[in-house]
């Protein structure tokens, strides 16, 4: 297959993500959408996992993480509602698929990893958890503006759901909206505890 026809297939591939993932799904604002249709999902797996790229499921990526499935993204920018003018802190491992998306939408884009210094360029309108997370550290409400939110799985009895958080009285506080397929960060597992 030459390099021209490749492109020709994950141009087609990529327009069926849309239609038959995303449009069904309830993912159907426009500008979330052209940042989907702009975006080369399979330059963000590794060359053994290009052609699987666009399934509709998670794609491992062989450092034991996982590049989540598209419409968990398309379901994150939904509940984000992302402006322009947003400043933006994308939370992940690996996290650069949904910056890039978000670099589509947004003023200005960061990207850390789940245990880095995420102080940098705060505070931020908009941070988006690329995984599934028990507990919330202060860390994140430090970095947060007011007026901002946060967009993540929050994970409750085993179960991820996506979730939207604001600061309420100082602390951040998570209205769990729908389930969704999200992969559990473990740099934000809660404690484990023993019981009888």
């Amino acid at each position: 297959m030459t390099l021209v026809e490749e492109r020709v297939g994950f141009d087609a591939a990529r327009r069926a993500m849309i239609d038959s993932q995303l449009r069904v799904s309830g993912v159907n604002d426009l500008t979330i959408l052209a940042a989907f249709a702009a975006i080369a999902r399979e330059d963000f797996v590794p060359e053994a996992a290009r052609s699987i790229a666009y399934m509709d499921r998670a794609v491992p990526l062989g450092d034991g993480t996982v590049l989540a499935p598209a419409l968990t993204h398309g379901q994150m920018l939904i509940a984000a509602e992302p402006v322009a003018t947003d400043h933006v802190l994308v939370i992940g491992k690996p996290g650069a698929y949904l910056c890039a998306l978000a670099a589509r939408l947004a003023q200005k884009v960061t990207v850390a990893a789940p245990d880095g210094d995420w102080s940098a360029n705060a505070p931020y309108s908009l941070i988006l958890i690329d995984g599934a997370i028990e507990v919330a550290p202060e860390s994140l409400g430090a970095v947060l503006a007011d007026q901002g939110r946060v967009i993540t799985g929050l994970i409750e009895r085993g179960v991820a759901r996506l979730a939207i958080g604001r600061r309420v009285l100082g602390e951040l506080a998570f209205t769990k909206l729908s389930e969704a397929d999200f992969a559990a960060l473990p740099e934000f597992a809660a404690k484990k505890t023993w019981s009888f």
